[in-house]
């Protein structure tokens, strides 16, 4: 009996060939921390809180803050208004100075003209000089309110623009009284509507509308 015999029952097993390796063996990553070193896991950064940059009140588009669009400083058209309004206060303010010359002059002038001692003509000069002061009030108060006017451009929101539109209204009805003096009643009824024009301007709506920290 040899060893050798294909049927010896008690000969050594056939040797069966290596088996190839599944897919599952080869896929399968090596154990963590068996010569390869372990990836720490991915942790999402955290957003940025602040997106825009900081501006005073908040971001843009929110009240209080930047908006695109707003005018940063004052056009062109509405400093031309702005400083035209002070020329009409100016021009109040030298037609007041005229009409309390003209009453200081007032008992003079009537004496010159033989009105004293007349009792119905002296009641006529009298109701003259109660106009005269009625327009002297008239300028001095025209004058401030153009004063006001001048300061509030810088700061001043949509009401200053509407006022400023009534303001040279007025001001047209002052430049028919003043035809008289030489043309400069068409000068300021020429500017009381440039005043008007420029401030209805859309440059101008945009300013006074713009909004504040």
């Amino acid at each position: 009996m040899s060893f050798g015999e294909p049927n010896n029952p008690y000969g050594p097993p056939p040797q069966q060939p290596p088996a190839a390796p599944g897919p599952s063996q080869s896929q399968q990553p090596p154990a963590p921390g068996y010569g390869v070193p372990q990836a720490p896991p991915y942790q999402q950064q955290p957003y940025p809180q602040q997106a825009y940059p900081q501006y005073p009140g908040g971001g843009p588009g929110f009240p209080g803050g930047y908006h695109p669009g707003a005018p940063v400083e004052m056009p062109r058209p509405t400093r031309v208004a702005q400083i035209l309004v002070g020329v009409i206060a100016l021009a109040h303010a030298i037609l007041a100075g005229a009409y309390v010359y003209f009453l200081t002059q007032w008992d003079e002038v009537m004496t010159e003209a033989g009105i004293t001692g007349d009792r119905e003509a002296e009641e006529f000069a009298d109701l003259g000089k109660g106009v005269v002061i009625f327009f002297l009030c008239l300028a001095t108060v025209f004058a401030v309110l153009g004063l006001i006017l001048l300061l509030q451009y810088a700061k001043g929101g949509n009401t200053v623009r509407v006022c400023s539109i009534v303001y040279g209204s007025f001001a047209i009805v002052t430049g028919i009284f003043m035809l008289a003096y030489w043309g400069l009643g068409l000068i300021l009824m020429a500017v009381s509507v440039l005043v008007i024009v420029l401030a209805a301007k859309r440059e101008s709506a945009s300013w006074f509308q713009r909004p504040r920290h």
